[in-house]
């Protein structure tokens, strides 16, 4: 009886699952010298394959580079007509090769020996001639492929993936790469904006719609109406005594025009510090459900105001 492909799918995934489990139980003995080696270069990290091996190369050198570490991919056969020019005495090179046989990479692995640059070989076949020519071997789990002729890179390329998820992570780590490195690789899309802090992109200065206690209502009203905010804030020496909200004008409607800022604004309200996450910024709207938060230091003195608009437009939804 044929297999339903719901089943398939469930083999494949355990199968891979399998794999990565003795990977970690027998993670290479070299790992830590590599990890060592990788901290100290003054030159980049290059990783190559060949076939399915070369776009995991693309993915794993992806990866370091946005975690701090400088990585390039130089394609074997490109290699092989100039681009060897690539890799100086300076770097360090990943080869990935299941087989470790992989006839395209022999002119890199030549390079590497000629010129005295470190090699590191990724592969299961720690007799091959990609192992017996590298200064550092990472060997994979003789684990069978997950496809049903056990022939296709499945197993094989996500063993070799998830060791280069584990090169970068241990390297970050050490390096004490944080959020805000994070950040300053990746300033556009989802993950640069989850980063954002709140000081970069609230607004400042002459923007903000400031008033004093004593400021008579209906100048208030201007100065809201002119920032267009929707609030304003009570400050007095600097620093943030309360706001005035558009809850605040319903509740005081009778006589408002007769009051002073001071009567009406809600004290001690809720600010954030301008170098909190954007995200936390607009969880705390969200919460209050108002459309605008003042930013302040841990003195109160008011720095800034966000707006619930500065978020969506900085692409944090």
């Amino acid at each position: 009886m044929s297999q339903t492909s719901s089943e398939i799918a469930r083999t494949v995934l355990a199968t891979e699952a399998q794999a990565l489990t003795r990977l970690a139980e027998e993670l290479p003995a070299a790992f830590d010298d590599i990890i060592a080696l990788l901290l100290h270069i003054n030159g980049r990290i290059i990783v190559s394959g060949m076939g399915k091996s070369g776009h995991v190369a693309g993915k794993i050198a992806a990866t370091l580079a946005s975690t701090g570490a400088p990585a390039q991919v130089v394609h074997p056969g490109e290699a092989s007509h100039g681009d060897l020019g690539m890799i100086t005495p300076d770097d360090v090179v990943i080869l990935i090769s299941n087989s470790g046989e992989t006839r395209e990479l022999a002119d890199m692995i030549a390079h590497c020996s000629r010129f005295s640059i470190p090699m590191i070989a990724m592969t299961r076949r720690a007799d091959s001639t990609l192992a017996r020519s590298a200064t550092h071997v990472l060997l994979m789990p003789d684990a069978p492929e997950a496809c049903a002729i056990g022939m296709a890179p499945t197993t094989s390329t996500t063993m070799a993936m998830a060791l280069g998820d584990a090169l970068a992570v241990a390297l970050m780590q050490k390096r004490g790469f944080d959020r805000e490195n994070f950040l300053a690789f990746h300033p556009g899309g989802s993950l640069g904006a989850q980063l954002l802090r709140v000081s970069a992109v609230m607004h400042r200065g002459d923007e903000l719609p400031v008033v004093e206690a004593d400021t008579p209502m209906g100048e208030a009203l201007v100065i809201m109406s002119q920032k267009g905010f929707g609030v304003a804030a009570l400050v007095e020496d600097g620093k943030l005594e309360g706001v005035i909200t558009d809850g605040d004008l319903r509740r005081n409607l009778e006589g408002l025009m007769d009051r002073k800022a001071g009567d009406v604004a809600t004290r001690n309200p809720r600010a954030i510090a301008p170098d909190a996450l954007l995200t936390e910024a607009l969880g705390m709207m969200n919460a209050r459900k108002i459309s605008a938060l003042f930013a302040v230091e841990e003195d109160r003195t008011l720095v800034g105001l966000v707006h619930i608009h500065d978020a969506l437009r900085a692409g944090v939804a």
